[in-house]
């Protein structure tokens, strides 16, 4: 008898084997990357010598001089190489490097990647096969590449402000850097479809995505709807849906919870289950286009209701049933303990903490959750790759004299 398959536990991650070079830094880049990490690339983040990545210094919460939580958050799972690549030493080990990557990834501004020597075109010669990603604010390609932008100017120019808030007040910009996010996420997804097809064909080539492309695709219907039947989606009160009523915030007796009928059956079961079943009768509220139309009289209805009893009562009457959810404060979010039962709080030990809390991937492979490490100290690996690329002690410690590394 064969001895047993052993369990998915005990298989390679979908992405070991690979190695992934990222020019990266702060946010969107690093977030991206980190998925691949987590799924088993060797990621190594190529960082200036002094310094390293703009995040290890960004407060107000630090593990030690230089190396700050926030850091973390974008680069669990990666190894850290020092290298000064605005120099030709720098450039030229890049390049030794790249002849034995899979992918180089970078988030720099637009006009860089060409002058650094991490475009396709620079790093065919020595890995044909090579992908490369790039992801800028505005694009390399156009007169915006040497403009520098961030995550909130984007949401700002796509229109992202202009939809969010109640209708009487000035715009807002979301609570995270959500355009960063999905950037990052949507350069993964090109450099893999990439590197698919380099395997097939023995051919890299350049992967493109900039913030405001991304923010402008998220615009998603709204956008449709309105270059095509020039239909301007308005602010509505409470968060509601633009279409579906009631799909909103409601104030109950100690805070707020969001519920969403989003579909007639849910509208049903929603006025049974709150005592109010005469309102599915009212010609106000009988179909959806009603129920829209008379949103603000529905709102006061509901609110009645609602506000006799406190959030948590609510949700345990509707969960299951229908989509509801408490609005939970930020401590309140973390403090979930259903994240701690599926698994997507995680600890970690770095040099200078153990026990670090983190939020793992979202990501299951196998149907488990993917093992996750600390982000690196800065040059925390350039010993070891430099002299797998047969740079012996002395000459590692005149490239680190030099500046180069």
């Amino acid at each position: 008898m064969g001895e047993a398959e052993p369990g998915v536990s005990e298989r390679p991650l979908p992405l070991a084997g690979y190695r992934i070079l990222s020019a990266e830094q702060y946010g969107a880049g690093p977030y991206g990357t980190m998925f691949l990490a987590q799924l088993g690339a060797e990621v190594i983040k190529i960082e200036p010598p002094k310094g390293g990545d703009t995040a290890r210094a960004v407060g107000p919460h630090f593990l030690r001089d230089g190396e700050s939580l926030y850091f973390q958050t974008f680069n669990l799972n990666k190894k850290s190489l020092t290298l000064n690549l605005q120099s030709e030493e720098g450039r030229e080990i890049f390049r030794r490097l790249a002849a034995d990557a899979h992918a180089v990834a970078n988030n720099l501004r637009g006009d860089l990647p060409a002058r650094l020597g991490l475009t396709y075109d620079a790093l065919k010669d020595v890995n044909p096969r090579l992908v490369c990603a790039h992801l800028s604010a505005y694009g390399r390609d156009n007169e915006r590449a040497k403009w520098p932008g961030y995550d909130y100017l984007m949401q700002a120019e796509a229109g992202f402000l202009a939809l969010t808030g109640e209708p009487d007040g000035p715009p807002v910009r979301f609570g995270l850097s959500m355009v960063d996010f999905m950037t990052g996420t949507m350069m993964a997804v090109g450099l893999l479809a990439a590197l698919a097809d380099a395997e097939r064909s023995g051919l890299g080539r350049d992967i493109d995505v900039d913030l405001l492309s991304a923010a402008a695709h998220q615009m998603s219907y709204p956008g449709i709807w309105y270059m095509n039947e020039d239909d301007v989606t308005p602010r509505a009160p409470f968060g509601a849906h633009p279409t579906a009523t009631p799909s909103q915030m409601f104030r109950t007796a100690d805070g707020w919870m969001f519920v969403m009928a989003q579909l007639p059956k849910f509208w049903a079961i929603l006025v049974e289950q709150i005592g109010r079943p005469e309102l599915a009768e009212d010609a106000r509220f009988a179909t959806p286009a009603a129920r829209r139309e008379n949103r603000d009289a529905l709102t006061q209805l509901l609110e009645a209701v609602f506000t006799e009893q406190p959030t948590a009562h609510w949700v345990d009457l509707l969960k299951g049933k229908m989509p509801v959810a408490a609005v939970n404060s930020l401590e309140q979010a973390m403090d979930n303990p259903f994240l701690e039962e599926t698994g997507m709080i995680d600890h970690v030990d770095h040099p200078d903490r153990t026990g670090i809390k983190v939020l793992t991937s979202p990501i299951k492979v196998d149907g488990e959750r993917l093992p996750t490490s600390a982000g690196p100290l800065l040059g925390a690996d350039s010993d070891d790759i430099l002299a797998e690329l047969g740079y012996d002690a002395d000459a590692i410690a005149a490239l680190k004299q030099s500046g180069v590394v």
